[in-house]
C-alpha cells in the first residue's frame, strides 16, 4: 500500500499559496514573524507555517527558493510544539544576503546564523528528531547536507513544515518543494 499524503493545515494563512503535485508556493504576509523576547523584547507569532502533525522520531525535508530582497525574509522548515516551544531553520536575508539561519526557541528564542558562501539558487533543509533531540541539516546541492545545529526541543507531539516570514516587508514570495516526512 503506498504512504498517504499528511493532512496539511496553516498557522496564520497566508492571502495567496497553492499546493499542487508537491509544489508549495507561497507569498507570505507583510510584517510577518516567530520570536520570542531576546535582545528586541517583543513577541511575534504571526509567519506563515503550513504543517502536519507528527509523533516520535522523524525525519523532514524540503527544498526552498525565494526572492528574498528586504532585511530578515526567511524560508524554511518549522517545528512546532506550541507557542512558546519550536524550531525555525532556512534561508534568512541579513546583510544583503542568503544566510542559513536557526531560531531555537524555549520561551526564548536564540538566533544562530551562517553567511552563505553564494546566494543559492535554493537550499535544502533537513531536520532530523530522536527524542528530544533535533538535528538541523542543510545543502547548496541536493546531496551534501553538513550538519549546522544540535538542540533540545521537545518530546511531545508536534507541527512540522514549511513556514516563511517577512518581518520587515511587505512579503516574500517562495517555492518549497517535496517536503516530507520520513520515519
Amino acid at each position: 500500500m503506498p504512504p498517504t499524503s499528511p493532512i496539511m493545515r496553516w498557522y496564520n494563512e497566508p492571502s495567496s499559496w497553492q499546493d499542487q503535485d508537491g509544489v508549495l508556493t507561497v507569498t507570505s504576509g507583510s510584517n510577518t514573524d516567530f520570536w520570542r523576547k531576546t535582545h528586541y523584547g517583543f513577541i511575534r507569532d504571526s509567519g506563515n507555517f503550513y504543517y502536519c502533525e507528527v509523533a516520535g522520531d522523524f525525519v523532514a525535508e524540503v527544498k526552498v527558493s525565494g526572492n528574498y530582497e528586504t532585511l530578515y525574509d526567511q524560508a524554511g522548515l518549522m517545528i512546532r510544539a506550541d507557542s512558546r516551544i519550536w524550531m525555525k531553520c532556512g534561508i534568512e536575508y541579513v546583510g544583503d544576503r542568503q544566510n542559513m539561519s536557526t531560531v531555537i526557541t524555549r520561551d526564548y528564542s536564540d538566533w544562530s546564523v551562517m553567511p552563505l558562501s553564494e546566494n543559492p539558487d535554493a537550499l535544502w533543509l533537513r531536520v532530523k528528531r530522536s527524542g528530544g533531540a533535533i538535528e538541523v541539516f542543510f545543502s547548496l546541492d541536493g546531496e551534501d547536507y553538513p550538519l549546522f545545529r544540535v538542540a533540545y526541543l521537545s518530546e511531545a507531539t508536534v507541527q512540522v513544515g514549511p513556514m516563511v516570514a517577512a518581518p520587515d516587508g511587505n512579503g516574500v514570495s517562495v517555492t518549497f518543494e517535496n517536503f516530507q516526512v520520513l520515519r
